[in-house]
């Protein structure tokens, strides 16, 4: 496959394959949850290789539990070493969370308290993970309903510690930073702005939704709704800054027509193209006036 650019992106459904398939916007790419696809044959997985053929395809994971206090699961990291080798994706994520104790798997990314020694053991946990599938890996900010108690670290000096040490890329979840402002009451401008550009590999955008008794007080990261108009705000002044970077629309519920999803995705696509744009004509007329 030539090699693409990737600008905007779409979460990708079964529902969607054939016009997933059919669709030949420049730029576009697809992404999956990996532990969809541990199978070892099947349409599930020809379904995913097809797809690949055609599109770049990045690969998010959201059960390798690396804020957990044990080591991630040897046999699943084999396994996305495995389908990564496969695929060939363009990109591999993860989420700063955990979601495994004792051998069980609980069907949310759980937050921990941000000290010294769990920094150490989720740098060793991406240290890891890293080494076996033989690639970068891009870590995401997690959405936040209460605050905790014993943090030592603030997110973002604590993730940009995790890339110094391990050499691990960031995706910044827009919509995450938008939540989590409103639930625990602080400034989402403010936390765009000090987010590092340098180890940003990835963008991703969603909807959200609101809880049904507190309202508006309790965001939910829900992936059920369009991207808001605050998220579409704070998206442009990241991208004002950092300049266009893949960006991904996520939506798991209330899915609509394939074709509405796409549209959402062009409204990013334009934007990524626009800072380009603009960022061309700054670069011209900086050249003209070193003349």
């Amino acid at each position: 496959m030539t090699q693409q650019v990737l600008l905007a992106g779409l979460g990708l459904k079964p529902e969607h394959y054939e016009a997933a398939l059919a669709c030949e916007q420049t730029g576009l790419w697809f992404e999956v949850h990996p532990e969809n696809y541990f199978v070892m044959g099947g349409p599930r997985l020809q379904w995913l290789e097809r797809i690949r053929a055609a599109h770049p395809v990045s690969l998010h994971g959201v059960s390798l539990s690396l804020g957990g206090s044990e080591a991630p699961d040897r046999a699943h990291v084999k396994r996305l070493a495995e389908l990564v080798q496969r695929i060939e994706p363009a990109l591999v994520s993860e989420h700063l969370a955990w979601s495994r104790w004792r051998g069980q798997y609980f069907p949310d990314l759980l937050p921990f308290v941000r000290t010294t020694e769990a920094l150490r053991r989720v740098a060793s946990n991406i240290d890891y993970t890293q080494q076996v599938l033989g690639r970068r890996i891009a870590i995401e900010n997690p959405s936040h309903y209460l605050q905790l108690d014993g943090h030592e670290w603030d997110e973002i000096d604590f993730l940009c510690e995790l890339s110094r040490r391990t050499g691990c890329g960031l995706l910044l979840d827009v919509n995450n930073v938008h939540i989590s402002a409103n639930n625990l009451s602080f400034d989402a401008l403010g936390y765009i702005d000090r987010f590092p550009a340098a180890p940003l590999m990835e963008i991703h955008l969603a909807g959200h939704s609101v809880d049904p008794a507190l309202g508006k007080a309790l965001l939910i990261d829900s992936h059920d709704a369009t991207v808001s108009p605050d998220v579409w705000a704070l998206f442009s002044r990241l991208v004002e800054r950092t300049g266009p970077l893949p960006t991904l629309i996520e939506r798991d519920g209330n899915l609509p027509d394939f074709h509405v999803l796409l549209e959402e995705g062009r409204s990013a696509r334009a934007e990524l193209l626009r800072v380009q744009s603009a960022s061309a004509q700054i670069g011209l007329v900086r050249h003209e006036v070193a003349a």
